[in-house]
């Protein structure tokens, strides 16, 4: 009888297939994307293809095994003794193995007793982690090992956090390091974590084996475990197919049961089980289509005005929101229109970026028509106010009050969500009256939903949209990036789809703002007129959460993202206008 084994991870779905003489004959190694009952019944299916729809004695492993293990009528075997059993059998010289998943890293201790250590609610550290710098690089987790491999400085970065090592990282690439440097530091953070966390002081020595899919594929990952161990040539164990030995060890384990491929496939796809129905939900977002087109045609009521440039003259106000990572741009005729707005990266060069949008806007703008006068706020106010020479600077909260009060004249409270910054502004009598702001976490921005749908292979946009008539948003708390992920792992192995987990993301956001952030202790303390703002309230779940948890009816502005250089446009405008009229008086008093 052949015996398999099926090893359900964080991030990957794997299956092994072992003849009579315990000969390996198939293997797949896959990522499920978090829909992993659809990625197991894939690699069975591919499985039958090629070598026949086999009756095979089977077990299921892994941190999402135990949720599959009801469906699919299969025996669960702990992890823990599944990657031990196959050390015990194929690699008995081991004295320590040190085992990297997508979000798992454990290391176990062999000898007199068997000792295993991995960590806990943090991914820090992890396959997950390397994705996510990855993404910085604008390369894959390939791509981080290519580059490794020409490194020549290594640099300290945080690994305990994705949120802090991006912290790290950004200034690396905006001053220009090398990207081989930073890729090699990456993987330094991940052995520094992964030593201090686990070993917590035991000495690793002996034979040390290299398992899971990071280990498997990243050479360069390898190299730095072993120059800082020190390990020796003779000590270091690669095994064949070291990604797999957790299925392995679930093919080998005795307590098995007997099915052919295609009734494990029956059993999953017709299976109803309460255990693919997550437990905690949260209430959904809408409750058919018709209530989210009604909703959707009140928040499109706070749309700007546009007026085509090639129409203009006389003169217009500039406004430029110089982030650290965006430029906004905004230019506005008399009346507040806008004639001309851009929003994108700055690449890590924000003068430079300022200085091409500008050229841009002066190639459109007819000769009839000039820029009276101009305003800058964000990370690089000072920088573009000394190089351009641009009239005026604002700090950003006053520019971005400026901008809600025009769209909510009269506004109490302001909620500005950014990609990795959160300001929220209490308004008295027409003035800001209180400033919070989130500080060293950036849990509940923009960047913390981008996270995840890239992690998940969405586009950050069809992610938001799925979330919108999820039936079961899942409840996920409200804590930081890596926290999550393991809150998130949760809820996947209870059956919760990815609209349910980018719904509860959603709700986690505004959590994140009014209880973590605010510190609200009922909504009436926002006041009636609220304004939401910055880009990540373009995204709708994010924004629909925020009226249900809340309890309010709030304006989102159609240019959530450009508030801040609107605000400076209008400021820039009232300044000119002010000049304007003060000039008329001393002209009436020459006279």
């Amino acid at each position: 009888m052949y015996r398999a084994g099926i090893d359900v991870g964080s991030t990957t779905v794997k299956l092994v297939v072992f003849d009579q003489d315990n000969q390996l004959i198939f293997s797949r190694y896959e990522r499920h994307f978090s829909d992993v009952k659809s990625a197991t019944i894939k690699v069975l299916s591919e499985a039958i293809d090629e070598i026949g729809d086999k009756t095979v004695s089977i077990a299921i492993t892994g941190s999402g095994g135990m949720g599959l293990s009801d469906a699919a009528e299969i025996p669960f075997v702990q992890e823990v003794i599944a990657a031990t059993t196959t050390v015990e059998h194929l690699i008995p010289q081991t004295d320590v193995v040190i085992e990297l998943g997508g979000e798992d890293a454990k290391m176990t201790f062999f000898g007199d007793s068997l000792e295993q250590r991995m960590n806990g609610t943090c991914a820090g550290g992890t396959g997950a982690f390397i994705d996510q710098m990855a993404e910085l690089l604008k390369t894959d987790a390939n791509g981080v090992n290519e580059l490794a491999k020409n490194y020549e400085t290594i640099y300290p970065i945080a690994s305990r956090c994705g949120v802090f090592a991006k912290t790290d990282v950004q200034p690396l690439i905006n001053e220009g390091a090398r990207r081989e440097d930073i890729a090699a530091s990456i993987y330094q953070a991940v052995v520094n974590q992964t030593i201090a966390g686990l070993a917590s002081g035991r000495k690793i020595t002996g034979n040390i084996a290299f398992l899971g899919g990071p280990l498997y594929f990243m050479s360069e990952l390898r190299q730095r475990f072993i120059e800082t161990l020190d390990i020796k040539e003779e000590n270091i164990i690669f095994p064949e197919n070291p990604q797999l030995f957790v299925a392995m060890g679930a093919a080998l384990d005795e307590d098995q049961t007997q099915l052919s491929f295609s009734q494990i496939m029956t059993n999953l796809k017709h299976n109803t089980s309460d255990s693919l129905v997550p437990k905690n939900t949260l209430d959904v977002l809408f409750k058919s289509q018709e209530e989210l087109d009604t909703w959707r045609q009140r928040h499109n009521q706070a749309s700007a005005q546009y007026r085509d440039i090639t129409t203009v003259s006389g003169p217009l106000f500039l406004g430029i929101d110089a982030g650290s990572t965006t430029s906004k741009v905004v230019l506005i005729d008399p009346e507040g229109a806008i004639v001309f707005e851009h929003y994108g990266n700055n690449q890590g060069q924000p003068l430079e970026n300022v200085i091409s949008i500008l050229k841009e806007v002066y190639q459109q703008l007819p000769e009839q028509a000039y820029i009276a006068r101009s305003c800058v706020t964000g990370y690089g106010e000072n920088l573009i106010k000394a190089a351009l020479r641009v009239d005026y600077g604002e700090v950003e909260t006053v520019a971005h009050f400026k901008a809600a009060n025009y769209f909510n004249p009269g506004v109490d409270f302001i909620l500005d969500i950014g990609g990795q910054d959160m300001k929220a502004m209490f308004v008295q009598d027409g003035a800001l009256s209180s400033i919070q702001l989130n500080e060293a976490c950036s849990s509940g921005c923009g960047s913390f939903i981008e996270t995840f749908s890239k992690s998940l292979k969405y586009d950050v946009k069809d992610f938001a949209q799925i979330a919108l008539l999820a039936e079961y948003p899942v409840d996920l708390g409200s804590k930081c990036t890596v926290f999550m992920n393991s809150k998130v792992k949760q809820v996947q192995k209870e059956g919760a789809s990815v609209a349910d987990i980018s719904a509860g993301l959603s709700y986690s956001v505004i959590k994140n703002a009014l209880y973590k952030v605010i510190k609200l202790k009922r909504p009436e303390d926002l006041g009636e007129k609220i304004v939401v703002q910055g880009g990540t309230f373009y995204n709708e779940a994010v924004l629909r959460a925020f009226e249900l948890v809340s309890g309010r009816e709030v304006v989102r502005p159609s240019i959530a993202g450009l508030m801040g250089a609107y605000g400076c446009a209008l400021i820039a405008q009232e300044k000119y206008e002010d000049e304007m009229a003060h000039l008329t008086q001393d002209q009436m008093a020459m006279a």
